[in-house]
């Protein structure tokens, strides 16, 4: 006997007028909420984007990380951050920016200030970062998101329709607004690696939307003369497993990423997890409720016809 996560020809009834104007409405109210936070609270930079000292030690045995705190604080670095990074034995250090400060100084100080507590330490990486290197990853972080936004709408109004772009961005702008709150609600860092994993969501968003919107253009020259409800209805039911599939699969990777891989990976598991979790639930809800508020139809989808009226005889 088989085991089947989800079952063959479910018939949930996703996209009622009740269920997709509250789903719609949800969605809204998560993205004004995260906007709101992101706006007036703003995001818990690192110093990929504040610019600042990073430093990576080793200790020969496992580092006390809160005493490494008190340490750094002792030696005057009252704003250090300090972390795990890999095995307990290292932990990487981060500084914002020292204004008017020596890098080899500031380097020399924090050697020595490890060194009195623990002889053993091993300084093994320091790298530094100006706020005008800062300014600049900022910006083009940013603009790389923007940019694929774009490049998304294009993709699927090319290969379907402006309705379905339409949904299929809105979608994905659901997706990185309500990720991006997440991390200002609880404000967890945020760094270069969180952009690239919310460039990683829009990706898997896109895919999952496409997906769906193929068996939609399929189902649509199939059943004509069936309501645009019904027929989308039925399309997200039939990829309805291999959406589920695929999210629980790929967030039992990223899951067992966040336990083992550390703190230092772990916000970029975090962005990936939260940007999985509300895009399979806009490429089900979101994505296809657009079309539906935009009124597709199968015409919509007909190349077009040298008579016209050969269109509108269609059954």
């Amino acid at each position: 006997m088989v085991f089947k996560l989800v079952k063959e020809n479910t018939s949930f009834d996703f996209l009622s007028r009740t269920r997709r104007n509250l789903a719609v409405g949800l969605s809204t109210l998560a993205c004004v909420v995260s906007l709101i936070f992101i706006f007036v609270r703003g995001l818990n930079f690192g110093i990929d984007f504040t610019g600042g000292v990073l430093l990576e030690v080793g200790y020969p045995q496992d580092a006390d990380v809160n005493r490494i705190r008190t340490v750094l604080q002792d030696a005057g670095f009252d704003d250090a951050l300090a972390q795990r990074f890999g095995p307990a034995t290292d932990v990487m250090l981060r500084l914002p920016p020292q204004e008017n400060a020596n890098p080899d100084e500031i380097r020399q100080r924090l050697q020595t200030a490890l060194a009195a507590d623990e002889p053993g330490v091993v300084l093994r990486r320091v790298e530094f970062v100006g706020p005008q290197v800062g300014e600049d990853l900022t910006e083009q972080g940013f603009l790389a998101i923007i940019f694929a936004l774009l490049m998304i709408f294009a993709y699927v109004m090319f290969r379907f329709q402006w309705k379905f772009a339409a949904g299929a961005v809105f979608a994905t702008v659901h997706d990185v607004i309500i990720t991006v709150g997440v991390f200002s609600i609880f404000w967890i860092p945020f760094d270069l690696s969180v952009v690239a994993s919310v460039l990683a969501v829009i990706g898997y968003s896109l895919n999952d939307t496409v997906v769906t919107f193929d068996r939609i253009r399929e189902n649509f020259v199939r059943m004509r003369a069936t309501p645009p409800e019904e027929v989308i209805n039925k399309s997200v039911n039939q990829v309805l497993s291999r959406t589920i599939i695929t999210g629980i699969t790929t967030l039992m990777v990223l899951f067992a990423l966040l336990w083992l891989g550390g703190e230092s990976v772990g916000p970029f598991s975090i962005a990936l997890i939260v940007g999985i979790l509300v895009g399979t639930y806009s490429s089900i809800f979101t994505a296809s409720a657009i079309t539906l508020y935009l009124k597709v139809t199968t015409q919509d989808l007909l190349p077009p016809a040298e008579n016209p009226d050969l269109v509108d005889d269609l059954p």
